[in-house]
Formats: structure tokens, sequence, C-alpha cells
């Protein structure tokens, strides 16, 4: 017997045949290598079995966790959530339980991905400290593996399992630097030496920036800039307990994208890593977002979508309840192209580059940071370029610039004839804000509203 059918037995012998009774177990294996001043200084790992039940009685819902799964912590686990239930405050939005349900066929993960050991992980760490030649680097390489198994009383059971790794790092000179991040559910899709050469490229050329005026400019976002658009357009549009409440931006059946933007959340897309279930035990399809501009979905949890009228699409989380169900395997379809190469200069790309030679003035951006959200209902955010920015005129990147603070409405930047080109490579990152991935090809843009310098 597992451990989710062990505490799932025990919880309903404790409070009855008739309360709905759920478990979910999840086993974490992470490694992480850190290196800074151009030497690996860290090697860690963690295993972590967390125990996440939920009971619901009478009206009343009440969710415990544990990490500690011994017999004694586990009928703790039933006793504690048991008492918690009887006093709990009434539950209106309880949605029930997933009945029974086939998932998607998934493709078996990698195994040596999720359990590859430090020599691996300090090969490709290496040999991206070799390709920043004589800069200082720093970054990490993180790799990890999820199995998780979900029972409940309705007779529902998934199983499954993901691989992610991961390398994000920086090449620094005394005045400026670099950066360059790739991850897979394959660790030998990673390639450290490109990473570090890239890396290398943006900080050279961005040694000596000059100060612009702040203003309205054309952009082209590098796929690490665009990556931070899509999860705050997920996060905070497409989560369906926003568009319940009003505060999204999203209007089913409207053309508010661009007709080249087609967004799509797919756990099975490409290397992005992602599970075929959510923490409710509901299969989660590929479901798309935006077709040809079009906006089609939001994502559901069980409550936001009885709420909403509408079957949920599988994306509940530990936290879905109190903060909306959000996309979590986001990818912006590329445009059809040749596959990318590398190229001198701070571009990303090959792809990268293709856009930059449309701009007649404007600006590239390698990424956003500290981005903050001012208007939830326009989602418009403000934050700060990082790692590089770089004035383009006449199709060519001609200076490095100062970092900037921008005040924009992320679908505002992407609305109707507004998007002036999509890169033909969507890379994956994985999430600074969880447990989540995004694939996001680079956009070039009519315009972005830079306000002023990074100081303010």
């Amino acid at each position: 017997m597992t451990i989710a059918e062990q505490v799932l037995q025990a919880a309903r012998q404790a409070v009855g045949g008739s309360a709905d009774v759920d478990v979910n177990v999840a086993h974490t294996h992470e490694a992480l290598t850190r290196f800074a001043n151009s030497y690996i200084h860290q090697n860690v790992a963690s295993d972590t079995a967390t125990v996440t039940l939920r009971i619901h009685r009478g009206g009343r819902t009440a969710v415990n966790t544990t990490t500690v799964t011994d017999d004694a912590a586990l009928a703790a686990l039933v006793e504690r959530t048991a008492a918690a239930v009887r006093v709990s405050p009434k539950d209106p939005g309880w949605a029930g339980l997933s009945g029974p349900a086939a998932l998607p066929h998934s493709p078996s993960p990698d195994l040596a991905t999720g359990e590859a050991a430090p020599d691996d992980r300090a090969e490709e760490v290496k040999a991206y400290i070799e390709a920043v030649g004589g800069l200082t680097a720093a970054g990490f390489y993180r790799n990890r593996m999820v199995v998780t198994e979900y029972v409940n009383s309705e007779g529902q059971s998934a199983h499954g399992t993901v691989v992610e790794a991961a390398i994000d790092g920086i090449a620094k000179t005394p005045t400026s630097d670099g950066a360059a991040r790739q991850a897979s559910r394959l660790m030998t899709d990673l390639d450290g030496a490109a990473l570090g050469a890239r890396a290398a490229a943006k900080a050279l050329a961005s040694q000596d920036p000059i100060e612009i005026d702040p203003g309205e400019y054309e952009v082209v976002l590098e796929p690490t800039a665009a990556s931070d658009v899509l999860w705050i357009l997920g996060g905070f549009g497409f989560n369906g307990k926003a568009c319940n409440e009003g505060t999204s931006f999203v209007k089913l059946g409207e053309q508010q994208f661009d007709p080249t933007v087609t967004l799509t959340d797919d756990p099975l897309s490409g290397p992005a890593a992602g599970t075929l279930f959510d923490a409710e035990g509901t299969p989660r399809p590929a479901l798309t977002l935006v077709r040809n501009g079009v906006t089609r979905a939001v994502t559901h949890d069980r409550r936001s979508a009885r709420e909403a009228g509408v079957p949920s699409t599988g994306h509940a989380g530990a936290e879905s309840a109190v903060h909306g169900a959000e996309p979590v395997n986001l990818r912006l379809e590329p445009i059809p192209g040749p596959p990318p190469t590398e190229v001198e200069g701070p571009a990303a790309d090959s792809a990268v580059l293709a856009l930059v030679a449309a701009v007649r003035r404007g600006l590239l951006v390698t990424d956003h940071w500290y981005t903050r959200c001012l208007d939830p209902r326009r989602l418009v955010m403000t934050g700060l370029t990082r790692n590089g920015v770089w004035l383009i005129e006449n199709g060519e990147i001609t200076r490095p610039v100062k970092n900037l603070r921008f005040t924009q409405s992320y679908p505002e930047a992407l609305a109707p004839g507004r998007v002036l080109g999509i890169g033909t490579h969507a890379p994956a990152f994985a999430s600074k804000y969880g447990a989540a991935s995004a694939m996001a090809p680079a956009l070039h843009l009519a315009g972005w509203n830079f306000t002023g310098g990074a100081s303010g």
C-alpha cells in the first residue's frame, strides 16, 4: 500500500464513508550546483515527501500537510485534519472531488536527468565558465524530479513523474554583465559552453552604456524577457478565479491580441516539463488560451470552474483556492522558420537578430526584473530591464544603454497591430515564480513605455 492509499484509508475510517477525502503525495528530489567568481562553491541536494490531506464533511473543509511520513506522523495528520474539519467554517464554494478519469499518455521521464550527479552538473558548469573567456561567471545548474501520487474517495487515482534540468548564469566585467539560461526535461539538451559564450558576448557588449531619455520605444524582447511576459499574463490574466472576480483583463471570444499570437498551456509541449494532472486529480490536457489573437479560454480548478459553470481545466495547485488556478506550461507559438544559430554580438541568436533587422530605432532587451502589477484589470506592470539593453538604429545594434524602468500594459503591447514580429524559436525556461515553465520566442513590438532610469 502506498503512502497516499494508507492515508486515504485511515482518513475514511476516522471520518466515515460519507465524507469527501483526497490525498496528494509529492516526492521531490532537487539537486543544485552553484558557482560564483568562476568557481563551484556549493553542491546541495534535498529529498522531501509532502503529504497533503483534504477532508470535506458536513459542508466544511479542512486541509493539512506533513513532510514526515512514518506511521505515527501520518496517523497524526489524519487525526488533526479530522478534528479540524469539525470546527472549520462552512465552505460554500466546495465543488466536490474529481471522479475516475483517464490521463493523457505521457512519455517516459528521463531518469538520468532527474537523478543527475554532481559530476554531471560540474561538467556543464565547467564548460560555461571556460566559455566566458576570462570574465567572471556566476550562476547555478539545477536538476529536479517530482514523483506525484493522487487518490480520493471517489475512486480517482493518478501517478506521474516530472523531471527538469536548468542552467542560469551570468558573465561579468567590472562595469557590465550578461546572462543566458535554458531549461529542459532532458539534461542532454543543455549546452553550458553555448550559454557561457552568449552571456560573455552580452557582458562585453554592455560596457560603457549610454543614458537615453524615457519614452515609448519599439522593442525586441529576447526570449528571456518574453518569458516574463508570458508568466505575468498567465498568473494575472488567464486565471479563472481572477476572471470570476472581475480583476482580469480577459474577455473570452474577443480579439484582444494581434492575430500572430497563439498561446497554449500544454504539459507535453516540447522540452518544457509538466504533470498530466493537477492537485485535485483532474487530468490536464493541452489548453489553447489564445488562437490567432482571439482569447479562447482561461485556467480553472474545480472551485473556479463551478463558479464559472464550466469544467475544470486541471490547473488546481496547492494555493489555487486563494490565488486562483494559473497556467503552468505556457507556450507562445513561434513562426515557422529554420532553427536558430549562434551569432556574434549581444543578440541571443539568429532568430533575434532577424527581428532586430526590421527595427528603425528601438531597443533590444535581454531581461525583465522586479516586475510588479500596478493595475490588474489592464495588467499594467512596472519593472526594470536587466543583463543588457542596446539601442537599435536602422536594423543594427549600435550601442549599450543603461538599465531602464518601464510601466507598460502587457496586453496592450500585444494588441492587434502592435506585434511586428515573432521569432522562429521558443526555448524553454524554468519559472522564477514557482514550479512552472514557459516556452517563449523573441518578440518585436511596436511600442514599450519606458518611464525612467533604473534609479527612478
